[in-house]
C-alpha cells in the first residue's frame, strides 16, 4: 500500500505544469532534488542552461524542465554516472523523446489539431498566392494624382468672394 502510494506521488510530483518559466525551486520540487543539485547539473551537461532574469534569478523553460528529469532519471533511476549521462543524452534523439512526454491529449484530439492547423496554413497560403498574383499582374491601376490648384487665378482681390 505504502509503495503505491509513493509511485502515486512521485508521477503526480513529476507532472509539468502548463507554464513559460519555471524558478529554480519549482524545477527542483517537480524533479526530486535539491536545488544545488540542478546548479551542479547546469555545470555538467552544456545543454541544461537556464535564462537569468533581471533579479539574476534562473528562469528555466519547460525543454530544460523535461531535460532536468530526463538527467535525473538516467543517474537516480538507471545508474549512470554523469558522464554517461551525458554521453547517453548526446547520443538519443531528442525531438522523438520531447514529443512522446508531451503526449498527454488522445491521439484523436491530437489528430483533430493537426488537421485544423494544416487547414488553417492552407488557407494562409491560397491568400498569400492570390496576393501574389495580384502584385505580379501588369494590369495595376494606380490611381491618378489629381494636379494642384495652384494655378488658380481668382477673378476678385477679395479672399471670399461672394
Amino acid at each position: 500500500m505504502a509503495a503505491q502510494s509513493a509511485k502515486k506521488q512521485l508521477s503526480q510530483m513529476s507532472e509539468i505544469p502548463d507554464r513559460l518559466y519555471f524558478r529554480i525551486g519549482d524545477v527542483a520540487r517537480i524533479c526530486g532534488v535539491e536545488p544545488y543539485v540542478l546548479r551542479f547539473w547546469e555545470t555538467q551537461f552544456p545543454s541544461l542552461k537556464p535564462n537569468k532574469g533581471g533579479t539574476g534569478q534562473r528562469l528555466y523553460r519547460r525543454r530544460e524542465v523535461e531535460l532536468a528529469l530526463r538527467i535525473k532519471k538516467l543517474v537516480h533511476d538507471e545508474g549512470y554516472t554523469l558522464a554517461g549521462a551525458r554521453q547517453a543524452l548526446e547520443s538519443t534523439p531528442r525531438s522523438r523523446t520531447v514529443n512522446q512526454a508531451r503526449l498527454t491529449v488522445s491521439d484523436e484530439e491530437g489528430q483533430r489539431r493537426l488537421d485544423a492547423a494544416t487547414a488553417a496554413i492552407g488557407r494562409v497560403r491560397a491568400e498569400l498566392r492570390e496576393l501574389a498574383g495580384q502584385l505580379a499582374s501588369p494590369n495595376v491601376s494606380v490611381p491618378r494624382r489629381r494636379t494642384r490648384l495652384s494655378s488658380f487665378q481668382p477673378s476678385t482681390d477679395s479672399l471670399f468672394p461672394s
